[in-house]
């Protein structure tokens, strides 16, 4: 039986929903007195932070859907006329929905009077950003749910200018950004002015976006490549972006080259998860290729496999490529005004390699919404397979561009016989084997997120691998960047950290091993792993 609270709020959230399909759903639940679904989606809005919105789509206000949309884009506008901001451009992925949100922000904005442009079809995200810049507006809105199931979509927004002291250039919103447009969401209005007065941004702004990304390179490519998208939006303009920079045509995964929201060959459309990219992997091995690129479906990630002559192919690692290209970027850029930066949860090797040729270094919270905010970047990435190889041209991390600059790399080095794996253990070599692996544990009740989080937090483990615990810090309690989760540091130059993932229901670990051997290095971190996967299992 739905009792009445719920069946008033239902009947006043399809009275001013704007899309029939989704208010009809809603009907049918009432009729028949389905409460479980009504609950599901009438949990709460949908909850709006620094990385927007995201979630499933479906009806109601705890999921993404146009009425949700529709309110979120009013309260931006809300908010831009508080700080008198005056133009936006909207940008879009292939995934359910994303044509109708946009469609639905364009309009309210304009309708408010906003000057508003909006990418002519769905292009990655790194194009959106780009276009912050380019037109020089106030707001950039990105609907993507980057590399989230098929049943999410998502909400992104950047800022454009200086605001509250905060140097945005083109990057993803911060707090207390995100808390100033809840409360104007909270209190937009449900069925806002409309019109279709907006600009499509001219064919010349994606053009401006490959040249210049391809003029980051600066000799020709005949390397094999393989190249997947997972289903996104990628592959147009990674195509283009190889032609323009004079690059071989690389080989495209068949299967996965075209945008499709239903993402058939691969639940999980992430570079990152196992088996994702099996389909490119077989791939290389039919053509014999050199390297394999892979993109996110928003194409802002950019993943990396290579053919390891001990285990054969395989993914390299968010800290490997982030070690790799930080290493070229700062021997191949000798300004003493450069930093480079990346999250608290990735490698410390950046950090080392940067005092050793006198750059200046940031550790930032996680996330290219912090990693961005650094003056003078010339390098930052996450672990999380997010790479920004030139902060004046996207100021966000941008998956082309980095395949780009590692391809160029790997054809440098095979000219001398040698691979992205030796780059990488020369860089050991010098600095010391910095092994890195991760835990991932997916949770369907969030609830126990926070439970597992606060036993760690209060019993670590005092050991692991007869290395005994050093310290603990709360990051919480980090001053400047307070964040869920706890950084563990052990002897033998251990740290492991357990955080909360910032996107998915996830509960994450991050463990860094140091050794003077690749060999140690590596079964060490492999022990840890496994013991740490009983603790928090």
């Amino acid at each position: 039986m739905i009792d009445d609270q719920l069946r008033t709020e239902v009947l006043e959230w399809i009275k001013n929903d704007p899309d029939k399909n989704t208010a009809d759903q809603l009907n049918l639940w009432l009729t028949e007195g389905n409460e479980k679904e009504l609950n599901r989606c009438f949990n709460g809005f949908l909850q709006f932070g620094t990385a927007g919105l995201r979630g499933p789509v479906g009806p109601g206000p705890s999921c993404m859907n146009r009425a949700v949309v529709s309110r979120t884009a009013s309260g931006i506008v809300a908010f831009m006329k508080k700080n008198n901001l005056s133009s936006v451009v909207i940008g879009k992925d292939a995934r359910h929905g994303s044509n109708e949100f946009a469609q639905d922000s364009a309009e309210i904005f304009s309708g408010a009077g906003i000057k508003t442009y909006v990418l002519p079809r769905a292009l990655p995200t790194p194009v959106l950003a780009f276009a912050v810049n380019k037109l020089k507006v106030d707001v950039g809105i990105m609907v993507t749910a980057s590399h989230n199931p098929a049943a999410d979509n998502g909400y992104k927004v950047y800022l454009g200018n200086t605001l509250d002291g905060v140097k945005y250039r083109g990057s993803q919103i911060i707090a207390p950004v995100d808390l100033a447009i809840t409360a104007e969401i909270a209190k937009a209005e449900l069925a806002p002015i409309r019109d279709q007065t907006f600009e499509i941004v001219s064919e010349s702004v994606i053009d401006n976006y490959i040249s210049s990304v391809s003029g980051l390179v600066t000799s020709e490519n005949s390397l094999k490549i393989v190249y997947t998208a997972l289903h996104g939006v990628g592959t147009e303009v990674f195509l283009k972006v190889f032609e323009k920079a004079k690059f071989a045509s690389p080989i495209l995964v068949a299967e996965q080259v075209k945008p499709d929201p239903d993402f058939p060959t691969t639940p999980f459309p992430n570079p990152e998860e196992v088996g994702a990219i099996d389909l490119a992997i077989k791939y290389a091995k039919e053509s014999n290729a050199d390297l394999v690129i892979a993109n996110d479906p928003d194409a802002d990630r950019c993943a990396v496999a290579v053919n390891d002559p001990l285990s054969g192919w395989r993914m390299l690692r968010g800290d490997e490529i982030g070690v790799i290209l930080g290493n070229y970027l700062i021997k191949n850029n000798n300004s003493a005004s450069n930093a480079v930066a990346n999250s608290l949860v990735s490698s410390s090797l950046l950090g080392k390699i940067a005092k050793k040729n006198g750059v200046d270094f940031h550790e930032t919270l996680t996330g290219f919404k912090w990693i961005s905010k650094v003056d003078n970047l010339l390098f930052g990435y996450e672990e999380a397979i997010g790479y920004c190889v030139d902060s004046t041209v996207v100021n966000d991390k941008d998956g082309i561009s980095a395949a780009l600059i590692i391809i160029q790399l790997a054809n440098e080095l095979k000219k001398d016989g040698v691979s992205l794996l030796d780059y990488l253990n020369s860089i050991g070599e010098e600095y010391g084997f910095h092994e890195t692996e991760q835990i991932s544990i997916r949770f369907s009740d969030l609830s126990q997120i926070d439970k597992l989080l606060s036993n760690v937090m209060k019993n670590p483990p005092i050991e692991i691998l007869g290395s005994k615990l050093l310290r603990s810090e709360d990051l919480s309690a980090l001053k400047g960047m307070p964040t869920p989760g706890v950084r563990l540091w052990y002897e033998n130059q251990t740290r492991v950290i357990i955080r909360p993932s910032g996107t998915e229901p996830k509960i994450k670990c991050y463990i860094e091993v140091v050794s003077n051997t690749k060999n140690e290095a590596k079964s060490k971190v492999s022990q840890i792993k496994e013991a740490l996967t009983k603790v928090l299992s």
